[in-house]
């Protein structure tokens, strides 16, 4: 069952693909109606897993990550249900299929300790996943942005001119997704660092607790994140820095997104490996 929404992620990739190149409303509607089904069988494991272990599964490195996967699939729906454009999809099809990957291949049911029963923490990794998940569509909206207006620029219109929305369009596309996503990132630190002082008064048994610093890499890595796209508002504000540069700005607030999401996670943090 759990590989169930890989194999449907994998599917609405290539019916995505399929639309990109055909553009015909039957190719569209088969593709959305493909990665709905993804998302229904992802909330189907996530329900089940939830019963297992008597909480949502957000525990652990692989529980955030197919957490994001499901916020992230659910964001671009609603997105795509909004404006009535399906381009993007044949962007964001693939990544959920790639990270979707690695919750499908280690399927172990981790326990939530008893230190993370706070709703606070549940509030702190919600906010910081959906956030993850607005900066993941902002990424895909900010390149298929630069590759639209590569072509433009070269006056050659030809694949993205004719299936993309207008660079205004996605450029507006791109602050919204930016400012819903630094919203919930702030939400998510602040909120964060309230829960890890309540804990630290508690207890100080739990070596991770301990280890909890600016110095660990998950949190300082966090930081940098929020302090990029707090840049990027701030420029798009008062130096005027849209379009292009609010695109690369975007891609790499998500590179560092997807670092401390995956190989920091498993690697190298002492505090965030619960």
């Amino acid at each position: 069952m759990s590989f169930l929404p890989l194999l449907l992620y994998l599917a609405a990739a290539a019916a995505y693909a399929v639309h990109f190149t055909t553009r015909t409303r039957t190719s569209g509607r088969a593709a959305t109606t493909t990665l709905v089904g993804a998302a229904m069988a992802h909330t189907f494991v996530i329900g089940m897993r939830t019963v297992q272990v008597g909480s949502v599964p957000f525990t652990g490195s692989t529980g955030a990550i197919s957490a994001f996967v499901w916020l992230l699939a659910l964001a671009y729906l609603y997105t795509e249900m909004t404006t009535d454009e399906r381009a993007m999809g044949v962007f964001i099809a693939p990544l959920l299929a790639v990270m979707q990957l690695i919750p499908s291949l280690d399927t172990r049911v981790v326990q939530r300790p008893a230190v993370l029963h706070s709703p606070l923490f549940g509030v702190h990794v919600s906010s910081l996943l959906f956030a993850y998940a607005s900066f993941a569509l902002a990424c895909v909206i900010g390149i298929t942005y630069v590759l639209l207006f590569k072509e433009i620029k070269a006056k050659h219109l030809g694949v993205f001119y004719a299936r993309l929305p207008s660079l205004e369009v996605l450029d507006a596309m791109n602050l919204r997704a930016v400012t819903i996503g630094w919203v919930f990132l702030t939400l998510g630190v602040i909120v964060g660092a309230v829960w890890a002082s309540q804990e630290e008064i508690r207890t100080a048994v739990d070596p991770r607790l301990r280890a909890m610093s600016l110095f660990d890499p998950k949190i300082f890595i966090a930081l940098i994140c929020w302090l990029v796209y707090s840049f990027e508002l701030a420029a798009r504000r008062a130096l005027g820095w849209r379009g292009r540069r609010a695109a690369w700005l975007s891609g790499i607030g998500f590179a560092i997104v997807l670092l401390n999401l995956v190989p920091v996670s498993y690697f190298l943090t002492r505090s965030h490996n619960f």
